[in-house]
């Protein structure tokens, strides 16, 4: 449903432009996090960290070397915390179909890749749709990790979003997501 999809694109990207604008606390990540994770992530930029609209960082502890892929990663935020885990010869790939939220992520690359003293990014970010990876050129069996941060409960089409991931998702990868469900209908106020 492309109409709830442009409402989402326009409320990520013109609407909310810091974490506070968000209209509902519903989503957002609990104070307290793991020592390991406030560490990481008081290597991000303050622009990157002033627009997180997620509801929780989750991840397994040994990502050294691989190949993350975050799902509706906005302005890098859980990107650059994972960067520093893969390590200089991981990877991470952002998609997002949001422009204005991908121009702050890909504004700090190189920033991050200094921060963290490695020699080359290895990040790299892509503006597209969840449902759809196929058109960005992912390719078959090429990712380790999955990771998304409130985002899959946003797609119209999760049933395609899950066909995707698991068809990148390399024999014996793993898909780690932090959302918000109700399992019954919510009423309207």
């Amino acid at each position: 449903d492309s109409s709830m999809q442009d409402e989402v694109k326009d409320y990520y990207g013109k609407v909310l432009q810091k974490s506070e604008d968000l209209k509902t606390n519903a989503c957002c990540t609990p104070g307290e996090l793991p020592r390991h994770i406030k560490t990481a992530l008081s290597q991000v930029h303050d622009e990157v960290l002033s627009r997180y609209y997620g509801c929780g960082l989750i991840a397994p502890d040994v990502l050294e070397n691989t190949t993350i892929l975050d799902l509706g990663c906005g302005s890098g935020r859980d990107c650059y915390v994972l960067s520093q885990w893969v390590g200089e010869n991981g990877k991470i790939i952002g998609v997002d179909m949001t422009k204005e939220q991908l121009d702050v992520a890909s504004r700090h690359e190189e920033y991050h890749a200094e921060k963290f003293g490695f020699s080359k990014k290895n990040t790299s970010f892509k503006q597209g749709y969840i449902e759809r990876l196929d058109e960005l050129n992912i390719a078959d069996n090429s990712v380790d990790i999955i990771v998304s941060n409130c985002v899959i409960n946003l797609s119209p089409d999760k049933e395609a979003v899950l066909k995707e991931a698991y068809r990148i998702l390399k024999p014996g990868g793993e898909l780690y997501f932090s959302d918000v469900y109700s399992d019954r209908r919510v009423p309207k106020n």
